[in-house]
């Protein structure tokens, strides 16, 4: 006869509850755990699949990502005179935030160079890739646009041809693919209100303007938009990527382009540390003290349960040492309590959890590796929870039964 699981069928409505409540804080402490990893991914996940091996930005900045980065237009075409590069992209990254159907929407733009890429590199769930170069657009499934609707961003409608999922940014923010001339267009879209109001600040300067008295055609000039002037620069890219042939020795191309003094460039793996170590390590370790602490809790809840679970039984543990049980039989008893205690509240997180995490709103990963440590830490906390109720159950006088 087993005499915890006798116990635990004659208070089974209490052990029931307890072990569900158990089961909620150890699903809360799993969920912390996925919530990170989920971090991690979104911030990793454009990256590791963009397929770049070196990411060249602004000179003495971390961008794209976790900051702001400006480089000139022509730096792809410089990079592809360094030995050893096979190809060089233009990128256009940024956050934007509209209204649609109502709703306040935040869009992760990503400019891809196309043609030379298409985004092949994006899963797609439905629909297809960019097929022209203006006003199509590859959306997460996040952002709640439909297939073929269309949505007004800058003063151009862009419709939706292809649909993604996982697509995110590191803030949770769905991301948006459009060609990189779209890209910049939405980036540097200028109301026509300020539009003329520079005009006339142009006009106005160039009244005054000695090249102008000389040569008062120029002023002529001052009246047509901003485009057509020779002297406006082209929109700046957020970086360059670049891929590099078979056999191509990396640190020698990196310290080529180190050498250049309005870049800076990084490697697939640098790229990740910045993201990694910069904007993500306070949220890491934001989550890790979480975890730490209700882990600890959980440890108290309960070894304070198993040790009112013994007080509940110290005539019937007084009774069994009176009649000469052995103290393994009454550390068993208390022992496989806590065990199934620890084993079905982990079972029931894991169930819950399933069901419940796909509704937060960020990405909740679970791996493997998380939740068997999880399962060696809920094990060690039972079997530690377990020792106030021991010592208290070893203490017991057998005169007690007689009490």
């Amino acid at each position: 006869m087993n005499l915890a699981a006798k116990d635990i069928q004659h208070n089974f409505g209490r052990f029931a509850l307890t072990t569900l409540g158990v089961g909620m804080l150890l699903m809360v402490v799993m969920g912390m755990g996925g919530i990170y990893r989920g971090i991690v991914e979104d911030a990793t996940i454009l990256v590791d699949r963009v397929g770049a091996d070196l990411w060249i930005v602004q000179r003495n900045t971390k961008g794209p990502f976790a900051e702001v980065s400006r480089v000139q237009p022509n730096l792809v075409h410089r990079v592809l005179a360094v030995p050893g590069v096979q190809a060089s992209r233009e990128f256009a990254y940024y956050t934007i935030q509209r209204e649609n159907r109502g709703k306040q929407l935040r869009i992760a733009v990503l400019g891809l160079s196309w043609p030379t890429d298409k985004g092949e590199w994006v899963t797609l769930i439905a629909g297809r890739l960019l097929t022209q170069n203006h006003f199509e657009m590859i959306v997460d499934e996040s952002l709640g646009i439909h297939l073929g609707e269309t949505i007004k961003l800058g003063k151009e409608t862009y419709t939706a041809v292809g649909i993604t999922k996982g697509m995110l940014s590191l803030n949770g923010d769905g991301l948006a693919f459009v060609t990189l001339p779209d890209a910049l267009a939405i980036q540097f879209d200028t109301p026509g209100e300020s539009i003329r109001l520079e005009r006339a600040a142009r006009e106005g300067r160039g009244e005054v303007s000695e090249l102008v008295l000389k040569q008062p055609t120029l002023l002529d000039q001052a009246a047509k938009p901003s485009g057509d002037l020779p002297a406006i620069a082209r929109p700046q890219l957020s970086a360059v990527l670049v891929t590099l042939a078979s056999g191509t020795d990396l640190d020698q191309v990196v310290n080529i382009i180190s050498g250049w003094g309005d870049v800076s460039v990084y490697t697939k793996e640098g790229q990740r540390q910045l993201l990694l170590k910069g904007m993500v390590e306070k949220v890491r370790r934001q989550i890790g003290l979480f975890r730490v602490l209700l882990t600890v809790i959980a440890a108290i809840i309960m070894a304070l349960i198993l040790y009112t679970m013994t007080l509940d039984k110290i005539h019937s543990i007084a009774l069994l040492k009176l009649i000469g049980a052995p103290n393994r039989v009454i550390l068993g008893l208390i022992m496989q309590q806590a065990l199934v205690l620890g084993v079905l509240g982990y079972c029931i997180a894991y169930t819950i959890g399933q069901k419940v995490f796909p509704m937060f709103p960020r990405r909740v990963i679970l791996t493997q590796t998380d939740l068997l440590q999880l399962a060696g830490i809920v094990l060690l906390i039972s079997v530690v929870s377990s020792l106030l109720g021991i010592w208290k159950a070893m203490n017991v006088s057998p005169n007690e039964a007689l009490a």
